[in-house]
């Protein structure tokens, strides 16, 4: 069992807390290494005495010729740094052992939230569950535990302790008649992954996520139980255990004749006892106890793991939790500082009051800094430009705008072409504006084709003019302040949220006029393969003529596509020009409108209702007059 001291050394006072734990017997040092104490000062003065009465005058030369040797080359020993590497291996191998033990309790917690069901299978369920899992990890502490191997040295011992039912054993039984080679403890896990899966459908678990949630807690039991194993079977490379081991004792064999008293030596305290020679014998044989004592944590030393009463403990929980405890909590009342929200402070005893602390500060709290030195330094190494061209005034204009003066930063007004330095920006331009984005839509430059109707160019800029003048109603062209392009970032950015609080109703364009209208169909002639000859027939449409003429077109160019030169209700090439451009135009316009009127939709949250239904119906009128003469033509 694990010896904890924890208690005694919360609060180090006077000469230290350490100090009391040497009285301590269990776990200590002394209880490690006081047979191999024992045994070193007894060959120590077993030597000792044999040089001082026994040896004679000749012989005596030669025993200290050995002890000078010894006592030269012991230093070539790398104890120190064998040992102390080996003992850190071991330490960190033993609180990462601790670690890996797998604990029911997460997965227990899981089984009870999710596996509904109060009456007598549900509860069969979750209790079969938990019990399978508290299986695997007994089933995994008796291969590297010997304390749990002597509790349950069978499987008739689980059965007897109630971990396992008879029908189970016969199974595992017969598995390893079958299999003897492998271990069997992950068989309890695959049975409650199947418990979990017909309790999903049989409707007690009632989403996958959940089933996904159990099913990943027991591979991650599993695989920690297979972490422990692993550590069972890969330990510390046997190679570097016994070079520790030899150079400890090698070492302090070499110390009972490097370390005896002879004559000639100044120092008479080793006559009598060994004083240092001790200490050293004690920290680093300590040393090595201490690796041997904590290679293997499941064993029964002092400072090993309670594996014993951690199967206790596992199966206990796990029924409280999925079974006393499922579905149950406290009634819900108010707590203490519910018109409060929060308290300011909890009260404290009168025993905890000497330890009343105030709130942290941090590191920089007391660091107090000068007006004179609190004042921005802004360079003045600016140089004034001359000249701007006009596309550079309007971007300033349309910009939010800083000038820059030796001593002062103050807002740019229309002066600001010649404040603005040459060695910053001109202008921190906005970018991903709902404004700028229908300026390049629309501009002449960046529209998707040339021919453009006067019409849907006037109705589109409108269009444009009237989402500018809705988002940014304080624009001015020679001046603009940085509060009020603040302000319309923070407008354009408005959340959905936002718009669900507002006290008003706005009706959306989907509301007012429904869905939009779908497109008139555009008649393509259908192809009639034939060989040395390409023959198109119109489609049967009932606004096309039955009695339509079928064209031929004879030997179509190589480097032209063959469905390009089909002629649409006319042999003329002219007129197949003319046809097809000005299908080609209406195409155009209809996208254009379907553009111009999605984005009219996104902007109805942010604009006037009533300027966005005019600007809507203006363009609807627009469309419908665009699309009169090509339907027109159809029905005639």
């Amino acid at each position: 069992m694990t010896v904890t001291y924890t208690g005694e050394v919360a609060t180090c006072r006077g000469l230290g807390c350490f100090l009391k734990l040497l009285r301590r017997w269990r776990g200590s040092i002394y209880k490690l290494v006081w047979i191999d104490l024992i045994l070193f000062l007894s060959l120590y003065y077993a030597l000792n005495l044999t040089y001082r009465f026994v040896l004679t005058a000749s012989q005596k030369v030669v025993f200290e010729n050995i002890v000078n040797y010894c006592n030269e080359y012991i230093t070539l020993i790398p104890l120190s740094f064998v040992l102390g590497f080996y003992v850190s291996i071991v330490m960190t191998r033993w609180w990462n052992q601790y670690t890996a033990i797998p604990f029911p309790d997460p997965l227990a917690v899981f089984v009870s939230a999710t596996v509904h069901g109060q009456d007598e299978r549900g509860r069969v369920m979750r209790r079969t569950i938990m019990r399978y899992v508290c299986l695997c990890v007994t089933m995994m502490f008796t291969m590297i535990s010997p304390r749990v191997k002597k509790r349950f040295p069978t499987l008739a011992h689980f059965v007897e302790a109630g971990l396992l039912q008879p029908s189970e054993k016969e199974i595992m039984d017969d598995l390893n008649s079958k299999f003897p080679k492998h271990s069997k403890h992950w068989m309890p896990i695959v049975w409650a992954a199947s418990i979990i899966t017909r309790a999903r459908k049989e409707g007690r678990v009632r989403d996958d996520f959940a089933v996904k949630t159990m099913i990943d807690e027991l591979n991650k039991f599993r695989g920690q139980c297979g972490l422990l194993l692993s550590y069972d079977t890969i330990s510390v490379p046997l190679v570097y255990t016994q070079v520790v081991t030899l150079a400890v004792y090698s070492y302090f064999v070499t110390t009972l004749m490097g370390h005896q008293w002879v004559e000639g030596n100044k120092y008479h305290v080793d006559l009598y006892f060994p004083v240092f020679t001790t200490l050293q014998f004690f920290f680093y044989m300590g040393w090595l106890k201490v690796a041997e004592s904590l290679i293997n944590p499941f064993g029964d030393d002092d400072d090993d793991f309670e594996v014993n009463w951690m199967i206790d403990r596992n199966l206990q929980v796990s029924y409280l939790i999925v079974d006393e405890m499922h579905h149950q909590h406290p009634e819900l009342v108010r707590d203490q500082y519910w018109d409060e929200v929060f308290p300011q402070e909890l009260p404290y005893t009168l025993a905890s009051e000497p330890f009343r602390e105030q709130h942290p500060l941090p590191s920089t709290a007391n660091i107090a800094v000068k007006n004179n030195e609190s004042e921005l330094f802004i360079p003045s190494s600016l140089k004034a430009d001359e000249k701007l061209d006009e596309a550079q005034y309007d971007d300033i204009h349309s910009a939010i705008n800083f000038t820059a003066k030796p001593g002062s930063l103050r807002r740019s007004g229309s002066s600001r072409a010649s404040n603005i330095g040459s060695s910053v920006p001109d202008a921190i331009q906005r970018v991903n504006s709902v404004a700028g984005k229908l300026k390049r839509l629309f501009s002449k430059e960046d529209g998707p084709t040339e021919n453009k109707t006067d019409s849907c160019s006037d109705s589109t800029v409108e269009l444009a003019q009237g989402a500018t003048t809705a988002l940014n109603p304080k624009t001015q062209p020679s001046s603009m302040r940085i509060t009020d392009q603040i302000i319309e970032e923070v407008d354009e950015q408005m959340t959905i949220t936002s718009q669900k609080s507002a006290n008003e109703t706005r009706p959306s364009v989907m509301q007012v006029f429904g869905p939009p209208k779908p497109s008139e169909p555009v008649p393509v002639p259908a192809a009639k393969s034939a060989p040395h000859d390409y023959s198109i027939n119109p489609p049967m449409h009932h606004h096309i003529s039955q009695s339509a003429p079928t064209h031929t077109i004879d030997s179509p160019p190589k480097d032209m596509d063959f469905i390009d030169n089909i002629s649409i209700g006319s042999a003329d090439c002219d007129d197949y020009d003319d046809e097809f451009a000005r299908l080609k135009n209406l195409r155009e316009q209809e996208r254009r409108s379907r553009m111009a009127l999605n984005l009219a939709r996104s902007l109805s949250s942010k604009s006037d209702p009533n300027e966005l239904t005019e600007l809507l119906l203006f363009e609807r009128r627009q469309s419908s007059a665009q699309a009169t003469p090509f339907s027109s033509m159809q029905n005639v």
